[in-house]
């Protein structure tokens, strides 16, 4: 299954959201989720933001793609995802909990930790902060 984040980055912090559906639940991540058939991954990056943040983006570059594998307590895969994630820019709205989000939360890098993200999560959200501070990002 193809899935699509997007890691907004405004005055130096990143906009997080806590999931309030599998997988993942409960945890806190980068907003994002899956594709829909049809639609481009920039379009389902808008949308995922859009739904569960309520903040519009531009998409920008593409920070990493990787690959989720959860299995059940039998071994079996239950869920494999490959993940595209993408720099954003927020172009307007407030950020709030919308579809399966209970909360949102902005944070610096510093602040990272106290969220108790995936290993996966904080290395993409710290290379998100890496590119968007490189010149002509928020051109």
């Amino acid at each position: 299954m193809v899935g699509v984040g997007g890691v907004v980055i405004s005055n130096g912090r990143a906009l997080l959201i806590r999931r309030g559906g599998p997988p993942l639940e409960g945890q806190w991540s980068i907003p994002g989720g899956m594709l829909e058939v049809g639609e481009t991954l920039l379009e389902g990056v808008r949308r995922e933001l859009l739904e569960e943040t309520g903040i519009e983006v531009r998409v920008g570059e593409m920070i990493e793609v990787f690959e989720r594998i959860n299995l059940d307590g039998g071994g079996k895969t239950k869920y494999h995802f490959v993940v595209l994630d993408y720099l954003c820019q927020a172009v307007r709205g407030e950020a709030h909990a919308g579809s399966d989000v209970t909360d949102v939360a902005w944070a610096t890098p510093s602040e990272l930790a106290k969220y108790s993200l995936s290993e996966t999560a904080k290395r993409v959200i710290l290379k998100a902060f890496e590119m968007a501070g490189r010149p002509g990002q928020n051109d």
